[in-house]
């Protein structure tokens, strides 16, 4: 039975930052995925998050963007290649929006540059856009986007490195011992390690039982589009956006790598009952709603469909994460839940994980994201604002 310090279940972007802060640390630790790392069928693949300071959904993420953001550029120098494209972000919607005006109550609160715009301003920089005249527009200079494939790359080539191994496999079960923790694959293999960090994604439910009432997976579309302006598209003319109506919430990017400008809603998708029930399924009517609104307030984008995907989104019914030690056997930490705007913090969250891993004290800033919040009907029990995240 092989014997580490520490074993990591789930590569996507959390698992792959916590692995790659382990081995760096010297730590003897072992990575475990289903799948090859970055693959389709759970929710960190694909080209593209969105990064911004002015956190809607909570004014405290703000400190925790920023050492995520410093992570990211150490991590990029590591990798030889920028893994954040700035770009700003334009937040837009009706007057008392809940995404504007958290991102206000953000950008406030911590000093953050930002511009209440016209919608002629907003046209005049911005020309793919044509939003509303009474609307409330905000630009912001500190956002842009995380290059999610190469940024989950970079971590795991980093951990290699420093000796982490890789090891495909699938979990079938957990076992405390006086030793430690045993890992029991479906392929009857064990491994013995001091502690275990579970990152499952959307599979955590089955293997921490008692989450399940707490976590929603949701199949999320996510549609590439050919823009109708090109030179009106580019990351210098075309910030990452989040805008919300009446109608539909939508996201996106910049056509920052000649693959189209990336547009998705950020409302919640079909529920599904497990993780291996997902498909590369989405079709051209799933983003129908996406294309009717891209069309409407970002018109210069609204070319034709070129490409898409599904992704998943593990959502709280509070909209928050999960970042603790398991009730039962501390030895056991448990990240999840990123509810769909979680991969901007993997850098930071990697590096708490491992502070966990070694049996180090929970950061004060993380103990909002602690399972006592679900007992009793406390916080957890339902949502904290009506604001869907995004990116």
């Amino acid at each position: 039975m092989a014997r580490y310090d520490v074993a990591v279940i789930g590569l996507g972007a959390m698992g792959s930052a916590a692995l790659y802060h382990l081995a760096r640390r010297g730590r003897r630790v072992v990575g475990i995925e289903q799948a090859a790392p970055g693959h389709d069928g759970g929710s960190s693949h694909g080209e593209s998050r969105i990064i911004r300071l002015a956190q809607f959904e909570n004014p405290a993420y703000t400190p925790l963007v920023r050492r995520a953001w410093a992570l990211w550029d150490e991590l990029g120098r590591e990798a030889g290649e920028p893994l954040i494209v700035r770009t700003g972000i334009l937040e837009a919607g009706p007057p008392g929006a809940p995404i504007v005006e958290g991102s206000l109550a953000a950008a406030r609160e911590h000093g953050l540059a930002h511009q209440v715009l016209s919608a002629a301003e907003a046209r005049a920089r911005f020309p793919a856009f044509d939003l509303p005249a009474d609307w409330t527009i905000v630009a912001q200079d500190d956002a842009g986007l995380v290059r999610a494939d190469r940024a989950l790359a970079a971590h795991m080539a980093g951990a290699k490195a420093a000796g982490a191994t890789v090891q495909a496999g699938t979990v079938s079960g957990l076992e405390p011992t006086p030793a430690g923790v045993r890992v029991s694959l479906a392929d009857r293999e064990t491994i013995e390690a001091g502690a275990v960090i579970v990152a499952a994604g959307a599979g955590m439910a089955e293997l921490v039982p008692s989450l399940a009432p707490h976590l929603k997976v949701t199949r999320q579309p996510v549609g590439w589009f050919a823009p109708v302006r090109p030179s009106d598209c580019g990351p210098d003319r075309f910030p990452v956006f989040v805008i919300e109506d009446a109608v539909e919430a939508i996201y996106g990017f910049p056509d920052f790598a000649g693959t189209g400008v990336k547009a998705a809603s950020h409302r919640l998708g079909r529920t599904l009952a497990r993780a291996a029930d997902a498909r590369q399924d989405a079709t051209a009517e799933d983003l129908a709603p996406t294309m009717e609104a891209l069309s409407r307030l970002v018109p210069g984008a609204a070319g034709p469909l070129r490409a898409l995907k599904t992704c998943l989104y593990t959502s709280t019914t509070d909209d928050e994460f999960i970042i603790d030690r398991h009730p039962d056997d501390p030895r056991i930490v448990l990240c999840s839940a990123c509810s769909g705007h979680g991969f901007k913090f993997a850098s930071v969250f990697g590096e708490v994980l491992a502070d966990l891993g070694e049996g180090g004290d929970m950061p004060p800033a993380f103990r909002a994201f602690a399972l006592a919040r679900f007992a009793d009907g406390g916080p957890g029990a339902g949502p904290r604002t009506t604001a869907r995240s995004a990116g």
